[in-house]
């Protein structure tokens, strides 16, 4: 990867629906060769799919939490993880290092819905704590790496 794919990523990033001659001017390559440069990112797997980000809010999802959950044996992990990817509210899933197994980022409808996820999930075989954080307001909100980003000293 150089430096001009790194400009189309930058591209796609601020705007996965721009097309190849609007980015070919702005990395000074031609229609043809940005198409060609497309696709060789998404052959290597480095762009792994293009997305909408919708406003919870405007269709009525206004609770956002975090729920750290902790495992009795990571026997249970699998039967989890099918739970977790089942479940629409659970849109995203991070397996963790340190005193919980996992960490899921949920969006939903109200305290009641919530309440409902919340009592399903610790009726999970091998579930044994939960902790759930309520999201106030989001500071940052970036769903893509940077890729200049360069690790620090």
């Amino acid at each position: 990867m150089d430096q001009i794919d790194i400009k189309i990523l930058e591209c796609l990033k601020e705007n996965a629906r721009s097309n190849a001659s609007v980015i070919g001017n702005r990395v000074n390559m031609s229609t043809s060769a940005v198409i060609e440069r497309i696709k060789k990112l998404e052959l290597n797997g480095i762009v792994k799919r293009y997305t909408i980000m919708v406003d919870p809010k405007k269709v009525g999802l206004d609770l956002m939490v975090f729920m750290m959950v902790r495992l009795e044996h990571h026997k249970y992990n699998e039967g989890f993880s099918e739970f977790v990817r089942r479940n629409p509210q659970i849109i995203e899933c991070q397996y963790i290092a340190g005193d919980y197994d996992f960490l899921l980022k949920i969006i939903s409808k109200s305290t009641q819905t919530l309440e409902v996820l919340l009592n399903d999930i610790k009726c999970i075989g091998g579930v044994c704590n939960t902790k759930t954080s309520v999201v106030l307001s989001t500071v940052k909100e970036e769903y893509s790496v940077d890729v200049e980003l360069e690790a620090g000293p």
